[in-house]
């Protein structure tokens, strides 16, 4: 009997520049096949059928639900608000679903996105590309095993750039009902590494500011969040997207019981301190370079694990490492921080 798996069908529904990331990494993946491609825009087809040759394109999901080749798995990489309708399309279709940061923009689409795939039995992959990153995996470890201690303070910077290279006047990044908000487009894998490794928080105050994107976005470009972890320990949120021509840096800082450490770099990609009571720092894996959208730059380029994970849970020779119960967290935790308003 052949012990080789069939390979997991994606259809990626939105191929812009992170649509055609999932797109190449699903077609050089030896696991997983490409077999539909879809988007609104009939001028990307050209290009698309170079790249992807003999992979059909449809102009919208409904199109392809009702027409397109089967797959297994449908990949949504569309504006952050189309997110929940199209995952649920889809559950509801039979697919499993891979959904790009955020899930949704409020927690009941992301609870409707959880209801449905319990309701179908499909599987939802969140992607929260940071946990791959070793300087976080490396941290989610040392706070497990115990070895911080009691936290007292956490510290995250998320100082980055997007101008007019980034907004562009006439596409949906910055709008707030197609957008959501900075945390919800730049900053939600840090919101989901803050979640992921200390866990909920709670008595949140925050202040928000638009420096210099006045002309650009219809929301904040800068906030200072304050919180206290629910497990103990407090902690501040320092974004801003008006960093004059170049990322700055993304950092964590923790503050515990048995040392402080801090991982830092233009997008988390170091470890830049570790000092905790016996303990010796091992040598962690390289990070995976930004991803580079030419002008500008963005998180670490882990697309390719989550593809990996994708296809090994489907195949059920793994489990999900983000899943829709963690995602609505991130959202809820984010509707909270914009409450305050």
């Amino acid at each position: 009997m052949s012990n080789i798996l069939p390979a997991v069908r994606f259809a990626i529904c939105g191929v812009g520049h992170i649509g055609r990331r999932h797109a190449t990494f699903v077609q050089n993946h030896p696991g997983a096949e490409l077999v539909a491609l879809i988007d609104i825009l009939p001028v990307r087809q050209a290009a698309l059928a170079a790249e992807f040759p003999g992979v059909p394109f449809f102009l919208s999901l409904a199109d392809y639900l009702a027409q397109g080749p089967a797959a297994d798995v449908l990949t949504v990489a569309t504006p952050n608000h189309l997110h929940a309708p199209q995952a649920i399309q889809g559950l509801k279709h039979g697919l499993h679903v891979v959904i790009e940061k955020p899930i949704a923009l409020r927690k009941v689409d992301a609870e409707a996105i959880v209801h449905t795939a319990l309701q179908t039995g499909r599987l939802v992959f969140g992607v929260m590309q940071n946990r791959y990153s070793p300087p976080a995996a490396w941290l989610k470890q040392v706070y497990d095993e115990g070895r911080l201690g009691q936290i007292y303070l956490v510290q995250l910077n998320c100082f980055w750039n997007r101008d007019a290279r980034y907004y562009q006047p006439d596409g949906w990044k910055g709008r707030q009902e197609q957008d959501g908000g900075t945390l919800f487009t730049q900053f939600s894998h840090f919101v989901d590494l803050l979640y992921w490794v200390f866990g909920d928080i709670t008595s949140i105050t925050a202040r928000f500011r638009d420096f210099n994107h006045a002309g650009l976005t219809d929301f904040e470009d800068s906030g200072l969040v304050t919180f206290d972890l629910v497990r103990g320990g407090s902690g501040t949120l320092q974004y801003s997207t008006a960093v004059w021509d170049r990322n700055l840096e993304s950092s964590l800082t923790v503050v515990a019981e048995h040392g402080s450490l801090r991982i830092g770099g233009q997008y988390m990609d170091k470890v830049e301190y570790c000092h905790l009571r016996d303990y010796q720092l091992p040598e962690l894996p390289p990070t995976n370079p930004a991803n580079d959208y030419g002008p500008y730059q963005g998180s670490a380029a882990n697309h390719v694990q989550v593809i990996e994970n994708v296809v090994d849970t489907v195949q059920k020779r793994s489990f999900a490492t983000t899943n829709a119960l963690e995602g609505m967290k991130v959202v809820e935790i984010i509707e909270r921080v914009y409450s305050l308003k």
